[in-house]
């Protein structure tokens, strides 16, 4: 009887901590996806790289990806109103439009573009 008190009393193992803390980290990783963000022209410009790999979450809508890039590079808010989007080569507009991310996708954030 002493024995199961005294076990009872002790903390438990640092390997159950542990293991607790690596389980919390693969969740939340599996909840996230890095993407590959490409910036062009006023865009690159204003966020001064022209590609870099993000963390997010692995279901946003194009208006949060926007707004997660703007928070980076708080510049980009200049062309808020003339930029899209692409993801995986196909574009999308700012707003509710749920987006499914994959490791290694592509953004691609297009300014307006001038030219004849």
């Amino acid at each position: 009887m002493t024995y199961y008190k005294a076990a009872r009393a002790s903390p438990p193992p640092k390997t159950v901590l542990a293991c607790s803390y690596t389980l919390l980290e693969h969740i939340i990783l599996l909840m996230t996806t890095e993407v590959v963000v490409l910036y062009f022209a006023k865009s690159a410009e204003l966020a001064e790289v022209r590609s870099e790999n993000i963390t997010v979450s692995h279901q946003v809508t194009s208006l949060q990806l926007w707004q997660e890039l703007v928070r980076k590079h708080p510049r980009l808010v200049a062309i808020r109103d003339q930029v899209v989007l692409a993801v995986r080569q196909e574009y999308v507009s700012l707003g509710d439009e749920l987006l499914i991310l994959h490791p290694g996708d592509e953004v691609a954030v297009i300014p307006p573009l001038s030219g004849g």
